[in-house]
């Protein structure tokens, strides 16, 4: 006799189907799809569990070989009878599981066979199966990051969402102890403090590794140069998988999401083999779809493969032992294993007779492959561009004048929208890329010749700015340059200035000499004979000022005046002494008077007196600076 439920979901499968219980085991059948049958013997049954779960009540059967099975869908009333049931027809007794509801995110981990048990309150709160635990890895000091791997296949309409990654905050510090297996009265040889999610992650390696690898290793490469992502790693290989085992990640990858195999030359000496991955691997925040390896050329190994004749025969070019070079060994067992053929270099050959040439990306370097059905650039953080999705390509060059005549950059547009400015590219490979995209039939756009002609027309123009500069005279007024040189204009026409004022004073009819020389001796006899009342001379060179400064003005054009004027304005600001106090007397002449603050004379706005000290510096004075203005009037 058998009892029945129906409603019930076998694990992740969204149809329902039907339950039964009898003396010889349990089945599950589902509704609607023909073929998801799940049997289970009586001799087989270990132990079972009940507990709440999101689809009603959870029936978890726990098999011999360590594996088990959940059904959903039962209701609080089937308990009693699920309970006495299983009792009678196999003696085991259903455990009841209380799980927490509260939603807290904190709480303790429990590791429970092939699962990890988070508890909140002693209470369960969820699950995690360490078989399907794909990468762990320490982000930060106290963060432990769990990868799980993807379904190989694309998600379907309907198909349930999936947990690819999950976080845990693992504060403290932990102790790990060292000492012999003797028992429990072993003596500790020395205690290692490593902080908790040290100890956590490699509780979480350990765990995992015992329900990955179910399989012989068939062969291990030992600290093999990984590029992308840096480092040196163990490469496992086993017949469904490979494992990368570094000093602070692991990852394993299934050959079924190795996308691509590129064994690609990087130069005489080094070889790299590039495996691209449909579900990339992660340090942290960072993806990596490319897994970039370099080998020597001339390192060779000696290898045995841990595999049966049978087992060789049912893959393609494999066979049971290698004496060849490293990178020929690899790259032969990746390719037997995924399924994948290799792409080496193309038709293209650079300048240095490799497929391959240097170049930036940004402010990255690498190395730029023009191979027949791609464009592959290998760096950090490589790219791959497909020839068939190249809309346009535009060589240009950029930079100064030395450097636009060594490089120049390429930039492709690609139709489906990201465009990659490759720069940095040897002139001498111009002619090489330009015969290839032409071959690939890409449609190219050549940018240098613009530029070209835009510098030259940018030289010639001020060529003839300098040579019109430095031909101007007194006649044509000179052009202003650019770049600077305005000052070195101005003072030219200071210079011009200057040497013709010297000359309308030689010519003068003035017979006292030069207005310098006879200020100067006035106002040192001024200075000398302040208490003496003398006030003929300082008369005399105030008309003497006067008269020249008419005639300087009646020969001087309106530039060279504006020019003056510019000159006038220079000594004002420069005038290091402190000019003598001047007084008009009754008579209207003027005299220089000592410092009196009781009789203080207010200042003018323009006071005549000013032409003694300017003399002194060779320059004209105030009031030949207002007749001037009087005669532009």
């Amino acid at each position: 006799m058998s009892t029945q439920f129906d409603g019930i979901y076998h694990g992740f499968f969204n149809q329902p189907g039907r339950f039964r219980i009898a003396s010889s085991g349990m089945a599950w059948r589902s509704e609607s799809v023909e073929g998801k049958d799940q049997n289970m013997p009586a001799d087989n049954i270990k132990w079972a569990q009940w507990l709440r779960v999101a689809r009603g009540y959870q029936l978890r059967i726990g098999l011999k070989d360590r594996s088990r099975e959940t059904f959903d869908g039962f209701e609080r009333e089937d308990q009693e009878k699920i309970t006495s049931v299983i009792k009678q027809h196999f003696g085991v007794t259903l455990e009841v599981t209380e799980v927490s509801f509260k939603g807290w995110n904190w709480g303790e981990t429990d590791f429970r066979g092939q699962d990890l048990a988070f508890l909140v309150s002693n209470k369960l709160a969820f699950e995690l199966p360490l078989n399907n635990v794909n990468n762990s890895n320490i982000a930060g000091r106290t963060e432990v990051s769990l990868e799980f791997h993807p379904s190989s296949k694309k998600a379907a309409k309907g198909q349930p969402d999936e947990m690819v990654e999950i976080r845990f905050f693992v504060p403290g510090q932990a102790t790990k102890a060292r000492g012999s297996d003797a028992g429990s009265d072993a003596e500790v040889e020395e205690d290692d403090e490593v902080t908790a999610a040290q100890a956590f992650h490699d509780a979480v390696k350990e765990k995992a590794e015992l329900g990955q690898a179910t399989g012989s290793m068939i062969i291990s490469f030992e600290e093999v140069l990984v590029t992308t992502p840096r480092g040196r790693y163990d490469v496992d290989m086993f017949p469904e998988f490979l494992r990368l085992r570094g000093k602070t990640y692991d990852y394993k990858i299934a050959y079924q999401s190795i996308s691509k195999l590129f064994l690609l030359p990087k130069d005489d000496l080094r070889i790299l083999f590039v495996l691209g991955l449909s579900m990339p691997i992660r340090q942290g925040q960072t993806r990596y779809q490319y897994l970039v390896m370099e080998f020597n050329r001339e390192e060779e190994t000696t290898a045995e493969l841990n595999m049966s004749e049978e087992d060789i025969a049912k893959h393609e070019r494999l066979k049971k032992n290698y004496e060849d070079p490293t990178f020929e060994v690899v790259s032969s067992i990746f390719r037997a294993l995924s399924g994948k053929k290799i792409i080496s270099g193309g038709s293209f050959v650079s300048r240095n007779g490799q497929p391959g040439l240097k170049a930036h990306l940004k402010a990255v370097p690498g190395e730029l492959f023009l191979l027949d059905k791609y464009i592959f650039f290998v760096s950090k953080q490589p790219v791959l561009v497909d020839l068939s999705d190249v809309h346009q390509v535009l060589f240009s060059r950029v930079g100064g004048s030395a450097t636009s005549n060594r490089t120049f950059d390429m930039r492709v547009v690609t139709r489906s929208g990201p465009e990659h400015t490759f720069s940095s590219i040897n002139k001498e490979e111009y002619d090489p890329i330009e015969t290839y995209l032409k071959e690939k039939k890409v449609r190219l756009k050549n940018e240098m010749a613009v530029d070209a002609e835009m510098m030259l027309a940018a030289v010639g123009d001020d060529s003839d700015e300098e040579m019109q500069s430095v031909a101007s005279d007194d006649d044509v007024a000179p052009r202003v340059r650019r770049m600077g040189d305005d000052d070195d204009d101005s003072e030219e026409g200071v210079l011009a200035f200057l040497a013709s004022s010297d000359d309308d004073f030689q010519a003068s009819s003035s017979d006292g000499g030069s207005p310098t020389e006879s200020d100067s001796d006035s106002d040192g006899a001024e200075t000398a004979s302040d208490a003496s009342g003398d006030l003929s001379m300082p008369v005399k060179a105030k008309g003497k000022g006067k008269e020249k400064e008419k005639e300087a003005t009646k020969a001087k054009a309106p530039a060279k005046k504006a020019k003056a004027d510019d000159e006038d304005d220079k000594p004002k600001k420069a005038a290091p002494k402190p000019k003598p106090k001047q007084k008009k007397t009754d008579d209207g002449n003027v005299m220089e008077v000592d410092d009196e603050p009781e009789d203080k004379p207010k200042p003018k706005p323009k006071p005549k007196p000013k032409a003694a000290p300017k003399a002194r510096e060779g320059e004209e004075s105030e009031p030949a600076k207002k007749k001037q203005k009087k005669s532009a009037d």
